[in-house]
């Protein structure tokens, strides 16, 4: 796979962006293991850009793993400096996928529970499970199936 190719505006935003940044991979005496290349992968895809520190003294071993790493993983390099190697990758779009037996999930309602007149209502917020219904007083209920009269499960 290519490099990714940024124009010298877009590089030096994304060096503005990681200078806060901390390495999320270290690589140390062993190199470019496989563990390592899909932690990197895996940290590409989470953050899109990302700080790698090299504990290897030797200049032209990490110029060859930036290298390497920006050609592997379609990652556009950024910057390297001293031992710390910056790539930036876009972040892949999630798909999800709609399942149609979902049920309803939890949602948040406020209920307001009211004292003496003249005084502010009490403002209570609760969270309401899918199985659970809302009485006029403000408790929650576990919700029961709707009961059916005789007549019409005999007919049913």
């Amino acid at each position: 796979m290519p490099q990714i190719e940024l124009t010298t505006a877009e590089r030096r935003a994304h060096r503005a962006d990681a200078h806060h940044l901390d390495p999320v991979v270290l690589i140390g005496a062993d190199g470019l293991t496989p563990a390592v290349h899909k932690e990197i992968d895996a940290a590409l895809n989470a953050h899109g850009l990302i700080k790698i520190r090299v504990f290897g003294d030797d200049r032209v071993a990490r110029e060859a793993m930036y290298q390497q790493l920006a050609d592997e993983l379609d990652a556009a390099p950024v910057q390297h400096i001293g031992k710390l190697l910056v790539l930036w990758r876009p972040i892949p779009e999630k798909v999800r996928a709609v399942d149609e037996d979902r049920k309803p999930g939890p949602r948040d309602v406020k209920v307001l529970k009211f004292g003496r007149p003249g005084q502010r209502p009490e403002v209570k917020q609760l969270r309401v499970l899918g199985n659970q219904r809302l009485t006029a007083g403000g408790q929650i209920k576990r919700a029961k199936p709707k009961q059916t009269s005789v007549k019409k499960r005999q007919s049913d």
